[in-house]
């Protein structure tokens, strides 16, 4: 357990590898490079609009709630539960962080404690709620109303699940937006590895709409997709970074991830292997890591981030959470996605290594509350 006294954390990442088979190709998705173009503009603009609920539940006050991190080694994970902590306490909720470590022993451990806490209502953040599904049964069962973040591989309102909305950006846009700037920065002929993690759904389900993409534009390469577990990467991505220059030379020119982590340890061995790799570009479909933000500022390999507005998502499951204290349904508004460029890096929070909307969110949040 860990009491709300949170503060910024490096990113972790990946344990083992394997190359994973290239999924066919969808005819229905051969995008022209003028409609990637048009998409990929879209979601560079700064300063977005926003585009969420007006209206909800008066406050709750004086709840008690629990938050079980996945891990909070993780930058994205981090800034969620800041963003609950910012939020709850607007609304007088006592709040406690239970931190998994990522290990299925911490999780068991995490539930158990929340379940005989005598908590009103939960977060979950970066957790499989698919996979937890027994374990959170109880919750159900003593009508304690749980939210999610990243818990599914589909955002929004959740069906048939002891989680009732799962607060992300939309998987599968992200993924395309971050493919498709592969293929519009290097005008169509992009030699692409894409990094995913197979223990989680929405991981593949990422890399293979990303593979979509790529397969799509007609002069790229999709030279393979690469497994490589999250939970340790620090220890094996110098390795296969190497493997991969040799085994691809020049034809590899774009590297995809389904989170920033991986390039945390890519790019370092990026800097070792000096003009080898000087043709390498970065993209991530990940949460917009602070690392990220100081590798796109400094223009040193990585190119792009589909960032998510961490903290906004953490108003966001107050937000729900505070709507099913009140005996209403769940919004189930999902952000849309936002690409972090050099050309725009510097709005939105970005001069703070973060993806932070300048869309008033927090007054917004606060007029729906106390009207």
């Amino acid at each position: 357990m860990r009491r709300f006294n949170l503060f910024p954390m490096l990113s972790l990442a990946l344990i083992c590898f394997l190359v994973v088979p290239v999924p066919a190709l969808s005819t229905e998705n051969d995008f022209p490079l003028e409609e990637m173009q048009k998409q990929v503009e879209e979601a560079s603009i700064p300063n977005p609009l926003w585009t969420g609920p007006a209206t909800g539940a008066i406050a709750q006050k004086g709840k008690s709630v629990a938050i079980i991190a996945e891990d909070l080694r993780n930058g994205g994970i981090l800034g969620v539960a800041q963003g609950v902590a910012e939020a709850a306490k607007i609304l007088d909720w006592s709040l406690k962080i239970f931190d998994t470590t990522g290990t299925q022993e911490g999780r068991q451990e995490a539930i158990q404690k929340v379940l005989s806490g005598g908590f009103d209502g939960l977060a979950l953040i970066g957790a499989d709620a698919e996979a937890l599904r027994p374990q959170l049964a109880p919750f159900s069962r003593q009508n304690i109303p749980i939210v999610g973040w990243h818990v599914g591989p589909k955002a929004g309102v959740m069906t048939n699940s002891p989680v009732s909305v799962n607060v992300s950006t939309d998987p599968q846009e992200v993924a395309k937006i971050t493919a498709m700037a592969a293929v519009i920065q290097s005008q169509g002929k992009a030699g692409v590895v894409i990094f995913t993690d197979s223990n989680f759904e929405i991981a593949m389900s990422k890399a293979n709409a990303m593979a979509e993409v790529i397969k799509a534009c007609r002069q790229c390469s999709l030279l393979e997709i690469r497994d490589v577990a999250i939970s340790d990467s620090h220890s094996l991505m110098a390795g296969i970074t190497q493997d991969l220059l040799l085994k691809y030379g020049q034809d590899w020119t774009y590297a995809l991830a389904i989170n920033d982590i991986y390039f945390d340890y890519m790019v370092p061995e990026l800097i070792k292997q000096g003009t080898n790799a000087l043709n390498i570009r970065l993209l991530s479909a990940g949460d917009g890591s602070a690392a990220a933000f100081q590798r796109i500022f400094a223009q040193s390999f990585q190119v792009g981030t589909v960032a998510e507005p961490l903290n906004l998502h953490g108003w966001q499951l107050v937000d729900e959470l505070n709507r099913l204290f009140a005996g209403e349904d769940v919004n189930g508004h999902v952000v849309p996605v936002h690409l972090v460029t050099p050309e725009n890096v510097s709005f939105d929070g970005g001069q703070e290594f973060t993806f932070d909307p300048d869309n008033d969110y927090r007054q917004v949040y606060q007029r729906i509350w106390m009207p």
